[in-house]
């Protein structure tokens, strides 16, 4: 046989020796997913139950969806695609009238794969109609602190960055971040329209000494220096709560009401690690789809690739009231609390590497 076709060898985790090793993580996973369910109930959350299978994935430049084809009883295919999170269909239940929703699924990311993350994870995100995004940031921290507790952690560890789940949570706006670790005046570089600019960010990453890389655009250097810079001192000692986001990097978010250059977005972090993702939800379906084409243009310059728009997804936003959303990294959460050091380790089964 020739080598091109031979079959890759079989993945690791089916054989008991590993399994063992696992197993005990994965038990505290399902007493996790147990207790955060109880939560949720507790709240008067509806469990929804959102397909994976969607005409748009979602129109974000920088993530990746797997593409399928559905074919129709006349034998016609039609491009589709598994979803990268659950957000335009519980955004249109919200429309049709549901009010506190929840989902617990799993959702698909291509190119990523890694300690932190998985091609196929799971996804816990849910939605307040007619509240503000601080209950869902409370929320959030509520259930982190439950994971801890149920696993009997009392301190999380990544990559030697203790965080204590239970203490109060550090509220830090991005601006506010990125003059304490980078030396940058963020918002000096937006206008008070919200648009951005390139070259003033890229003067301020020379004069605080961080090299510029050739590509200029703004939200290219905006994720080096939050990745680089920022983020592996968000969540050490306490939980970071990142907040206000410039507009630009929060396509599906609202403007904050009293500065138009920043949004109501925010994420959660724990010992230098993303785990929830929040919104102060926007709901004008004219700027909403907007965002989405100047999001799709982006995209294809970058990956020469766009995702069709979700119209129906955009119709429903007319009619779905104020309201709030998160989603958080269930497999993620696990991992601290259970002190896994890769998501393979709380993963059932996780997905076989290619050439592996």
């Amino acid at each position: 046989m020739s080598a091109s076709f031979r079959s890759p060898p079989a993945s690791p985790w089916w054989t008991p020796s590993v399994h063992a090793d696992r197993r005990p993580a994965l038990i505290m996973r399902n007493r996790i997913e147990a207790a955060l369910r109880g939560y949720l109930a507790g709240h008067d959350f509806l469990m929804v139950d959102p397909p994976g299978l969607q005409r748009s994935p979602g129109n974000e430049v920088h993530l990746h969806a797997f593409a399928t084809t559905t074919i129709g009883n006349d034998g016609v295919g039609h491009p589709y695609y598994l979803h990268t999170s659950p957000e335009f269909s519980m955004k249109k239940l919200l429309a049709a009238g549901e009010t506190r929703i929840a989902s617990l699924g799993h959702v698909w990311r291509n190119r990523e794969r890694g300690a932190l993350h998985h091609p196929e994870f799971t996804m816990l995100e849910w939605y307040r109609a007619g509240a503000p995004y601080e209950a869902v940031m409370e929320d959030c921290i509520a259930m982190i602190r439950l994971a801890a507790q149920t696993a009997g952690t009392t301190a999380f560890r990544w990559k030697g960055r203790d965080c204590d789940p239970q203490a109060e949570p550090e509220r830090l706006s991005v601006a506010e971040a990125f003059v304490r670790y980078a030396g940058i005046d963020l918002l000096a570089t937006i206008g008070t329209d919200g648009a951005t600019d390139s070259a003033a960010l890229a003067g301020q990453m020379k004069a605080a000494g961080i090299a510029v890389p050739a590509e200029l655009d703004w939200s290219y250097l905006f994720t080096l220096i939050l990745t680089e810079r920022v983020e592996p001192h968000l969540g050490s000692g306490r939980i970071t709560i990142l907040d206000r986001y410039p507009a630009a990097e929060a396509a599906l978010a609202r403007r904050a009401a009293d500065d138009d250059r920043v949004a109501e977005r925010f994420e959660v972090y724990a010992s230098g690690i993303e785990l929830a993702n929040g919104f102060g939800e926007l709901t004008d379906p004219a700027e909403q789809r907007a965002r989405f084409l100047a999001e799709m243009a982006e995209k294809e310059r970058l990956y020469n690739e766009r995702y069709p728009l979700d119209e129906d997804f955009l119709a429903a936003l007319a009619v779905m009231p104020p309201a709030s959303g998160i989603a958080m990294g269930f497999d993620r959460l696990v991992m601290l609390a259970t002190g896994a050091t890769r998501i393979e380790q709380v993963v059932w089964v996780p997905v076989a590497e290619a050439g592996a």
